[in-house]
């Protein structure tokens, strides 16, 4: 994976040296990228992945592409010449491995305050859309070969869910199957480009030319959030942000689901229980927002803009992608809260999306139905069916696991932040820490108040963006890959 990294930085170095910018930091990553590849190659000549090698591969391809990946942004302010080539705040050790880590994660959240963003060429900025691009991709990957396999916290009923006996033998071999998604996924970002370019080009979105296209593209089939513009999707025309709503909505559906509607298999995607359950939550979020920002009288912001804006922040947020459309920290408190209550969703199974993921709550809601008969028939026998598919209780009991475990952690890194925003003298209220928190450990992107839509993390103290880089990390890999390797009983068997 280091090793074949080294192409990806390609890009934006030769865009530094078509646009006269400083390839060097670019060229240092590609160098370490390839001698470290070719060295950890030579530890073993077994390539098969067991189980226990899975875990391990999983939690470490994450560290180690972000290592790499935080190259570039922390020699960004040095020319060859060692003069500074542009000046910034991501071009320290703890923010660019930050930068690095938010990226490959597909968290969003930024170091980066507005007015940097202009101070930074355009090879940087295409490097921190190209390894959101990398991570949204990677995590497919591992999803639909890997994590489904190891039985993360259910993520075996991805099969269930994507009427597919084995997901991961859509085709023979993984490597198969990677090169599946992988076209369906480029095809899904190419598509994007067409139609944010295409506006450019029929005059009714003059800001998006091919660099921002492309940029965006990267980012919202990715479901990953970073945008070279400081001011997110708000530098965009209404038309632009309508657009960007559909691709973060299909790069957050089961990919499974997209490849079975490629091959005119539009049955499958119909008996998909979750993908309905996950629709009708964005709806309903939906509705709720609009319905308070049409009420909010200090916004009076009018009909379409009022649909827009509530459609587009809900979307956003439940597919954890982290675009806004406006600044949501002005928003009623009501409509704040139910934004935070959408960073706990995500999207399906099987899809770039983060956070715990429609398919697990669909889960609990019908367990917690479940139960709730039994408790009025104690004698009845109820299995909980997913898609006509019975559950077993493994599985469901690995779910509930799951989201404790989640949600226990994500309450402990509120507090962490709570106690170290005093400790440092930061103006974190506790709102704020907890939409912090919710933001970075289900890698969402922005939150409230401090890091707000338009705001960004460098304002919390070195520590706390530490121990963010550890949750982001955490968080994606879906949390059980790295607690793994922490239980001794793993490196004695």
């Amino acid at each position: 994976m280091l090793r074949w990294l080294s192409i990806p930085l390609a890009v934006p170095a030769l865009l530094a040296v078509l646009d006269g910018d400083d390839p060097v930091p670019f060229l240092i990553a590609i160098a370490v990228a390839i001698a470290s590849g070719l060295a950890l190659e030579q530890l073993s000549e077994d390539r098969e992945l067991g189980q226990r090698e899975s875990f391990l591969m999983v939690a470490l391809t994450w560290l180690g592409v972000a290592s790499v990946g935080a190259i570039p942004f922390l020699f960004a302010g040095a020319g060859s010449a060692g003069e500074s080539a542009f000046t910034g705040l991501i071009n320290t050790p703890i923010n660019a491995f930050f930068e690095s880590m938010s990226g490959l994660t597909t968290t969003g959240a930024t170091v980066m305050e507005t007015w940097d963003f202009n101070n930074q060429p355009r090879s940087l900025l295409l490097w921190r859309q190209l390894i959101q691009w990398l991570g949204g991709l990677g995590i497919l990957i591992v999803a639909i070969g890997l994590l489904s396999h190891l039985m993360v916290g259910g993520a075996q009923l991805m099969e269930t869910e994507s009427q597919t006996r084995n997901v991961r033998k859509l085709r023979p071999h993984i490597s198969e199957t990677a090169r599946l998604i992988w076209g369906l996924y480029v095809g899904l970002t190419l598509l994007a480009v067409v139609v944010f370019y295409g506006l450019h080009l029929l005059g009714v979105a003059d800001e998006m030319n091919l660099f921002n296209a492309v940029s965006h593209a990267l980012t919202s089939v990715a479901t990953a959030g970073f945008s070279p513009e400081g001011d997110s999707i708000a530098a965009f025309s209404p038309i632009v942000q309508w657009s960007i709503i559909p691709f973060m909505i299909l790069g957050s559906t089961n990919f499974v689901l997209l490849y079975y509607i490629t091959q005119g298999e539009f049955e499958r995607p119909l008996q998909s229980e979750e993908l309905r359950f996950y629709l009708g939550a964005l709806a309903l979020f939906s509705a709720i927002v609009v319905g308070i920002l049409a009420f909010d009288v200090d916004l009076d912001l009018g009909i379409e803009p009022t649909i827009r804006h509530g459609v587009f922040n809900v979307v956003s947020l439940v597919t954890t992608t982290g675009y806004a459309s406006m600044d949501f920290n002005h928003w009623s408190t009501g409509a704040r809260h139910v934004l935070f209550l959408c960073m706990f969703i995500g999207g399906m199974a099987g899809s770039t999306t983060c956070s715990i993921k429609s398919l697990r709550w669909l889960v609990v809601l019908k367990a917690f139905k479940r139960n709730l008969f039994t408790a009025i028939h104690p004698e009845a026998v109820r299995p909980l069916r997913v898609s006509g598919s019975v559950v077993d209780e493994e599985t469901v009991n690995d779910i509930f696991g799951y989201v404790l475990l989640a949600i226990v952690i994500f309450f402990g890194l509120t507090v962490l932040l709570v106690v170290d925003a005093a400790r440092a003298g930061t103006d974190v209220s506790e709102f704020g820490a907890l939409g912090a928190a919710a933001s970075i450990f289900m890698n969402i992107g922005p939150a409230f108040e401090l890091a707000g839509p338009m705001g960004n993390y460098n304002g919390f103290s070195a520590f706390s963006r530490s121990v963010m880089i550890v949750m982001m990390w955490i968080g994606r890999i879906e949390i059980v890959p790295v607690l793994v390797l922490l239980l001794p009983a793993y490196w004695r068997s």
